[in-house]
C-alpha cells in the first residue's frame, strides 16, 4: 500500500489522482474494501452493516451501539449461540447414526434444557430490540389528549418554534404534526395529535383515527390533561385507552399557572406539573433521564430488520423442532436445529454442514 500526501487543494489531488489512473490504478467501487476485508475473512456481515449504517448514523445512541458491532460485539453473541445449537445437532446426530453406543441415559432431557435456554435468551434479544429500535432510528414520541390541554402548545415549546397553530377553538389541530429534535444525545420524532373526542365531523374522525395509530406505533407516549379543569368523560376514556399500553407513558398537568381543579389521585403515577406555553424543562429532563437508560452496554440489540428477522426464523425453526423432540422424531427435529442454524448464520456468515460434522466427530469417541 502506498499513501500519497500532497498540498491542499482539489487541483492537484486531482492531476495526481489523474497520474495514477493513467499508469494503471483504478478507483475502488463503493464498499469494495469492506467486501475484501469480509471475503477475506476480516469482518463478518453484522460488521460490514455496522459500517454501512455508522455512515448514515443521526444520534449519539446509533453511533456508539454501532461502534460495538463494528468491535465485534454481536458477532460474538451469535457465535456463541451458533456453537450451542451445533452441539445440541452434534448430540442429536449421535443419538440417531449411533445409537448402540453408550451414550448418556438423559441425553435428550439435557438437549431439552439447552434449547430452552437458547430460546429464552433469543426471545429476550427480539423483545430488547423491538423496544429499543429507537436509539438506532429515533424515539417516536406521541402527544396526546382531549381538544385544548396544550397539546399544540407543547410542541412549540419543545421545537422552540411555531409550528403548530394554537387556537381556543376544539378541533384546531385536524391531522398528526411530525418534527425531528434532539433531547441530550438523543434523536426523537415528536408527534402532535388531533384531540381525542367524540366528534360527528367526518375530517376530524380521520384525524382522531390517525391519533389512535399514532398512540400505537409510538415508543413513548406524553399524555397531557388540563390542570385547570376537572376530569370529565373524554379525560377518563384517554385514561382507560392508555392502560391498555405497556409502553412508558408520562402523564402531565399542563396550566399548572391557573387555579388547579383536577383530581391528581386518578392518574396511576405522579404526573409532571408544567405551564406548556411558559416552559417544558421539567419533562425534557425526565425525558433525557428515561432516553438516557435505555443504552445498555451488556445488552446486545439487533439494529436492523434484516437482523430481527433472521432471529425471528430461528425461533420460529427452534420452537417447530422443540415439539417434535418431546415426540421423539429426532430426523425431523435435526431439520428444523439445521434452519435455525442457517437463519442464525446469515446475521454473520453462511453456515456449512461440515461445522457440525466437527462438532460431531470431535465432541465423541464413536470408534473408527
Amino acid at each position: 500500500m502506498v499513501e500519497f500526501q500532497c498540498h491542499g487543494g482539489v487541483m492537484v489531488a486531482s492531476m495526481i489522482l489523474d497520474s495514477l489512473l493513467f499508469f494503471g490504478a483504478r478507483l475502488a467501487m463503493p464498499g469494495e474494501f469492506s467486501k475484501r476485508a469480509f471475503l477475506n475473512n476480516r469482518m463478518d456481515l453484522s460488521q460490514a452493516q455496522a459500517i454501512a449504517s455508522l455512515i448514515e448514523a443521526k444520534s449519539e445512541d446509533a453511533a456508539r451501539i454501532l461502534a460495538r458491532q463494528m468491535q465485534g460485539s454481536l458477532k460474538e453473541f451469535i457465535e456463541e449461540a451458533r456453537e450451542s445449537l451445533l452441539h445440541i445437532l452434534a448430540h442429536v446426530e449421535v443419538s440417531i447414526d449411533y445409537a448402540e453406543e453408550d451414550l448418556p441415559q438423559d441425553l435428550l432431557n439435557q438437549i431439552k434444557d439447552r434449547l430452552d435456554h437458547f430460546k429464552d435468551s433469543m426471545e429476550k434479544i427480539v423483545q430488547t430490540s423491538h423496544q429499543r429500535k429507537g436509539l438506532i432510528h429515533g424515539f417516536k414520541i406521541a402527544i396526546i389528549g382531549k381538544p385544548n390541554v396544550g397539546k399544540s402548545s407543547l410542541l412549540n415549546t419543545l421545537l422552540h418554534d411555531e409550528r403548530a397553530i394554537i387556537s381556543d377553538i376544539a378541533g384546531t389541530t385536524r391531522d398528526t404534526i411530525e418534527e425531528e429534535l434532539r433531547i441530550g444525545t438523543h434523536l426523537v420524532k415528536i408527534i402532535d395529535t388531533a384531540g381525542i373526542r367524540d366528534s360527528q365531523e367526518k375530517i376530524e374522525q380521520i384525524g382522531i383515527s390517525r391519533s389512535k395509530k399514532a398512540v400505537e406505533d409510538a415508543d413513548i407516549i406524553l399524555a397531557l390533561f388540563d390542570g385547570s379543569r376537572e376530569l370529565d368523560l373524554q379525560d377518563k376514556e384517554i385514561l382507560t385507552l392508555l392502560q391498555k399500553e405497556k409502553k412508558p407513558i408520562f402523564y402531565i398537568v399542563n396550566k399548572a399557572d391557573l387555579p388547579q381543579k383536577i383530581d391528581l389521585a386518578i392518574f396511576p403515577q405522579e404526573p409532571i406539573k408544567m405551564s406548556a406555553k411558559e416552559d417544558a424543562s421539567k419533562l425534557v429532563h425526565r425525558l433525557e433521564n428515561y432516553l438516557d437508560s435505555q443504552d445498555k452496554e451488556s445488552e446486545i440489540l439487533l439494529t436492523s430488520t434484516y437482523q430481527i428477522q433472521a432471529v425471528s426464523k430461528t425461533l420460529e425453526a427452534i420452537k417447530e423442532a422443540g415439539s417434535l423432540l418431546e415426540e421423539g422424531s429426532l430426523e425431523l427435529f435435526a431439520f428444523h436445529l439445521n434452519e435455525a442454524i442457517e437463519s442464525l448464520s446469515k446475521i454473520t456468515r453462511p453456515y456449512g454442514v461440515d461445522e457440525m460434522l466437527d462438532k460431531m466427530f470431535g465432541s465423541f469417541c464413536l470408534g473408527k
